[in-house]
């Protein structure tokens, strides 16, 4: 298989999964927190720890992916890589798609939250952003993430697992972008309401996502 098509694989797993850990509760935590509403109460600029933030996490997901990428690298070439890709992710579309997946996270760890009142904000929004752009030190929403970073290591290239991590971290860093409407305490509600209502899409999304990608795997080992 084509390193376009690693990419594209991988990528796609990889954004369904960071959308997917918007709706968790580190994602949910993280949304409550970083708004111009919290962050005036803060004496900081929304803009500026948004825009760390994000800096922060594609930084870190482009590092994480770039490393695994490297680490398979070392790995023998050969066939296995496609077949050992298409068992990870339908072990994860497995776990996505029933009560599995309630056994997740592995990680339980969440951000620091006293780094608010400890640190400016361009300071915690590169920490937090960086801590979650990695995808594997903080809880972890969905196996799509654990599948993302497997497709990363399997794929064996460098770049190609920068390209994957890097769309990770910048996932990550667009799903704040919804809490830059949160001015008040009632903006700030009527977000998390609709995200509780799209809660179940994203489920949806992810699984759809993972059975894509491992038809695309099948179709090209035949």
């Amino acid at each position: 298989m084509s390193q376009t098509l690693w990419i594209a694989v991988g990528v796609a797993v990889a954004v369904l999964g960071a959308l997917r850990a918007a709706f968790s509760p580190c994602g949910q935590s993280m949304l409550a927190s970083l708004t111009p509403y919290a962050e005036a109460a803060r004496g900081s600029r929304w803009a500026v720890t948004a825009a760390a933030f994000s800096l922060g996490a594609v930084l870190a997901g482009a590092g994480t992916g770039a490393g695994w990428g490297l680490i398979g690298g070392l790995l023998p070439p050969g066939q296995w890589r496609l077949v050992a890709a298409g068992v990870v992710l339908l072990l994860a579309l497995v776990i996505d798609a029933t009560p599995l997946r309630r056994r997740l996270p592995l990680v339980r760890r969440q951000v620091n939250e006293d780094w608010m009142v400890t640190y400016r904000g361009w300071v915690y929004g590169i920490g937090f952003g960086a801590q979650l752009g990695c995808g594997l030190i903080t809880l972890v929403a969905c196996a799509a993430i654990y599948a993302s970073f497997g497709i990363e290591l399997l794929a064996g290239r460098p770049l190609t697992g920068l390209v994957i991590g890097a769309a990770f971290g910048a996932t990550k860093a667009a799903s704040l972008l919804p809490a830059g409407r949160a001015t008040d305490s009632r903006t700030l509600i009527r977000l998390h309401r609709r995200l509780l209502a799209l809660e179940s899409l994203s489920v949806s999304a992810v699984v759809a996502g993972e059975l894509l990608a491992v038809l695309i795997l099948a179709s090209a080992l035949t």
